[in-house]
């Protein structure tokens, strides 16, 4: 388990990778986000980004699984505070793979056991571009005396 103290600014954490399919953008899409640009591929061939892309709310809800189950779901945790700062930097497509990483920006103790830890969620695709970024807040516990 991993504390306050232990996320220390400029630690990187990896949380693995996800394959995006036509398939699983459209249900996702039919489901959070029934657009046609996230639905219909002729209908997203015609559109502005020439074919179909995830919903933002898809791109977002992959780095947050790929996050739970790398990082968040082994630190100690009190609350979520906050989600800011959220970039949606280029379209999620079909049949790309994307890989995440999680760097944590500030960590401040604070004397009530608890400490607020501010990380940046980031995914990057294979050619190395970022199509996500989000800054999150959360407060964590501190290590039990």
């Amino acid at each position: 388990m991993l504390y306050a103290e232990d996320l220390t600014a400029g630690r990187v954490f990896e949380t693995g990778s996800w394959h995006v399919t036509a398939d699983a953008i459209q249900r996702f899409a039919r489901e959070w986000d029934p657009l046609p640009l996230h639905t219909d591929e002729q209908a997203a061939t015609a559109g502005p980004f020439g074919g179909l892309i995830a919903s933002g709310l898809h791109t977002l809800a992959i780095a947050v699984r790929l996050a739970t189950d790398a990082f968040t779901s082994h630190v100690a945790v009190y609350a979520g505070r906050a989600m800011r700062e959220l970039r949606l930097l280029k379209p999620l497509r079909p049949d790309v793979t994307v890989h995440g990483a999680i760097e944590i920006l500030d960590q401040r103790l604070r004397d009530d056991g608890r400490g607020v830890i501010v990380w940046q969620n980031q995914l990057v695709d294979s050619d190395g571009e970022a199509v996500l970024r989000c800054i999150f807040e959360s407060i964590v516990h501190r290590r039990p005396a």
